[in-house]
């Protein structure tokens, strides 16, 4: 079943509002206020062209809880793995994003671009080496990293967006110190690559609340104005925290947390804090994954409503993961 039908037989809806104090869950809808553009207006029906009159209604009218419980809402997405590889998937997330963003989220999208700085590095001769899943970087591969990150992929993400009706401002966590790093702790093995000690917001605030999408590389500066190279998925779960997100959503190359690793088909698909604590003390959550779930329980504890991994080879996977309630991964919830 393709992405789109899947939209087709999300569950009806209930004739009874969940209460706005219940526990975050796939399917909460609340009442708002409704409002339209034509902007909006001109995106959905280029979106939903292709199909026939009545789907489109269809799709609309079980989408509509959703809508409501995200509209003006603050969403953070963390873009990178396979979604970013693929210009097929990268269209397909641009896309999501700016019906998302068309229909009333507060959209910030923060990114890496690992496959890109590895081309640009071999290009130029220089070595790329990995630490538990950490690039080091000296001198050489920071300035790489800078100017391929900052200078070429924010860009063409910004451009790309732009084409597709919404507007964006790209960014690093050095503008406006939005992020202010320090050193790694194992910085005499990684070399630049930063912890984020703080984040100032008042930067992004007006552009989010003015409808804008900050597009926000995974870069930032200390005190001294040294750059370092920063996790995208630090990043982003420090800057879902520091907005007070209703959503953390990260773009990877699995299905989720998978109850058993070598088991595709063992998804979990909704946890809460303490059960997603038992698997990492059971040694469910492994290798990659460890980094990726630390940063969501990091998150929920600092207030942001829920984070989901999700599978960002799955073709619109953002639209799957907020606007139905199957989903597109795991989603975690808050204590």
């Amino acid at each position: 079943m393709s992405a789109a039908k899947t939209l087709f037989f999300s569950p009806s809806i209930p004739k009874t509002p969940t209460p706005k104090s219940a526990k975050p869950s796939r399917f909460t809808p609340i009442r708002i206020q409704s409002s339209s553009s034509s902007q909006q207006t001109q995106t959905l029906t280029q979106t939903l062209s292709t199909t026939p009159a009545k789907t489109r209604v269809k799709i609309l009218s079980e989408a509509l809880p959703f809508i409501q419980r995200f509209r003006g809402k603050t969403v953070v997405v963390k873009y990178g793995g396979a979604a970013m590889k693929s210009e097929a998937l990268q269209a397909s997330v641009i896309a999501d994003l700016v019906l998302l963003s068309c229909i009333g989220l507060r959209i910030v999208f923060v990114h890496g671009g690992g496959p890109e700085i590895n081309q640009w590095l071999n290009r130029l001769g220089i070595q790329s080496s990995f630490l538990n899943g950490l690039r080091v970087t000296d001198a050489s591969t920071m300035e790489i990293v800078s100017m391929v990150l900052v200078g070429k992929v924010n860009k063409h993400l910004v451009g790309l967006i732009n084409k597709a009706g919404a507007t964006a401002v790209g960014l690093c966590g050095t503008d406006g110190r939005i992020f202010t790093a320090v050193p790694s702790p194992n910085a005499d093995q990684l070399g630049f690559v930063g912890e984020i000690a703080s984040v100032d917001t008042s930067v992004l605030e007006p552009l989010v609340k003015d409808g804008y999408i900050p597009v926000i590389a995974s870069v930032a500066a200390d005190g001294t104005g040294q750059s370092y190279n920063i996790n995208a998925d630090t990043a982003a779960g420090e800057l879902a925290a520091a907005l007070g997100a209703e959503k953390l959503l990260l773009l990877t190359d699995v299905a989720g947390i998978l109850e058993d690793k070598d088991d595709p088909g063992s998804l979990v698909k909704e946890i809460d804090l303490g059960g997603v604590r038992r698997m990492m003390d059971d040694g469910k959550i492994a290798g990659g994954m460890i980094p990726k779930v630390s940063c969501c329980v990091k998150a929920l504890g600092k207030g942001v409503k829920t984070a989901s991994i999700i599978d960002g080879r799955l073709d619109h996977s953002l639209l799957l993961e907020v606007l139905t309630d199957e989903g597109a991964g795991t989603m975690i919830t808050g204590p």
